[in-house]
């Protein structure tokens, strides 16, 4: 998809922080553009606004929103006195606001952060492809940028490589720790382990939660047509709940740990048993929320075909270098480590050369607003931190 690119802009401009108080260290700023404050958006505007004060007292960071955007309303300032309302405001049609322009948002953001010496992070808190087709050249012109946006770690890989070249060229940061995991240390457990020369062997995990969520509540006699509109309502599942139970949500966190983990593989390369029936495949996002009568009669059966004794049926991912990736429901035993978690949880276990035969295992809740605004906004901090 063709893009605006920004303009060339040399290295990004170095942290000249106001002068503090006496005897207190500087917080380096950050001026921050939140694009898709939905959600997990708003959820993360609200941990951002409850720790500002204790990040400037501690001298760890001062946090500036200088831009929000939804896909049609976007508004822009030197920096909002309250994100929250700036935030609510873009969903309130008489409230003033300018159509969106991800250029001038970008070159705003840019020209306030250099103008006060901060670092100028963008936030995609979007499940956009499109968005994902400009990172490259935001990261190349110094923006930073966090995102739980799936798309560019497991969009196409020339894309990926792109995006990744632009960060070295732009001498900026793109961090995406949210995008497997929610808020678990997923991604830097596996960077880590690669860093330091471990070899991975395999990775297998429980990777969305929002499938747990509904396979848990179907086991408890709730069928997937009344689990899966709360399940919804409660933030689990993707705006189209179809990416999940198709398993590409799962699919795609599968090719980010297999890039992580050195491999060159595609979307399309991984082997994939979803839930979706091909009757509810087609068509938009509310047309297939009141078809899901439908989704009872095809599924339900085809659950039942795989209960054993004692088992639980969970949705599982698993990538080898030899095997490939490979995802769907299957039934695991009572001992297994992933049986026992609740019904949001997450694992991924890590089979590795010193992890061997025993995984190292990372579980926790995996999905939910909060838990993946909190994956956010620890990689925010992050890129403050960076040097």
């Amino acid at each position: 998809m063709p893009y605006d690119p920004l303009p060339p802009t040399s290295h990004p401009a170095p942290d000249v922080p106001a002068s503090p108080p006496a005897g207190r260290r500087a917080a380096p700023p950050a001026a921050v553009a939140l694009v898709g404050p939905g959600q997990v958006g708003r959820a993360l505007l609200e941990q951002m606004v409850a720790a500002g004060p204790r990040l400037r007292e501690s001298g760890r960071a001062e946090i500036r929103v200088v831009a929000l955007a939804t896909s049609r309303r976007m508004r822009l300032s030197h920096e909002f006195a309250d994100p929250l309302a700036a935030a609510d405001a873009l969903r309130d049609p008489a409230a003033p606001a300018e159509e969106t322009d991800l250029v001038r948002l970008a070159l705003h953001l840019r020209r306030v952060a250099a103008e006060s010496g901060a670092r100028p992070i963008l936030v995609d808190a979007t499940a956009s492809d499109a968005l994902a087709e400009r990172y490259a050249a935001w990261l190349e012109a110094g923006l930073h940028i966090v995102t739980p946006n799936k798309h560019a770690g497991a969009g196409p890989l020339l894309r990926h490589r792109r995006i990744l070249r632009a960060a070295r060229a732009g001498g900026t940061h793109w961090r995406y720790e949210a995008t497997v995991g929610a808020g678990l240390p997923v991604l830097s457990t596996l960077q880590d382990l690669v860093a330091t020369g471990d070899e991975v062997v395999a990775v297998e995990g429980l990777l969305s939660g929002s499938l747990a969520f509904l396979l848990s509540a179907w086991e408890g006699g709730e069928p997937l047509s009344r689990s899966l509109p709360r399940a919804r309502e409660l933030g689990y599942t993707e705006p189209d709940p179809r990416e999940d139970l198709s398993g590409m949500d799962v699919a795609r966190k599968l090719v980010i740990l297999a890039r992580e983990a050195g491999a060159s593989l595609e979307l399309g390369q991984v082997r994939l048993e979803g839930l979706v029936p091909d009757a509810l495949a087609a068509g938009d996002t509310e047309a297939f929320l009141q078809r899901l009568d439908l989704l009872d009669a095809a599924l339900s059966p085809r659950l039942e075909s795989l209960r054993a004794p004692g088992h639980v049926i969970r949705f599982v991912g698993r990538y080898t270098p030899a095997g490939g990736a490979v995802a769907g429901p299957v039934a695991l035993p009572p001992d297994h480590p992933f049986a026992g978690l609740g019904p949001t949880g997450s694992a991924v276990a890590f089979s590795t050369r010193r992890y061997h035969p025993d995984p190292l295992t990372i579980h926790g809740p995996g999905a939910g607003p909060e838990v993946t605004a909190g994956g956010i906004f620890a990689d925010l901090l992050r890129v403050v931190e960076a040097r």
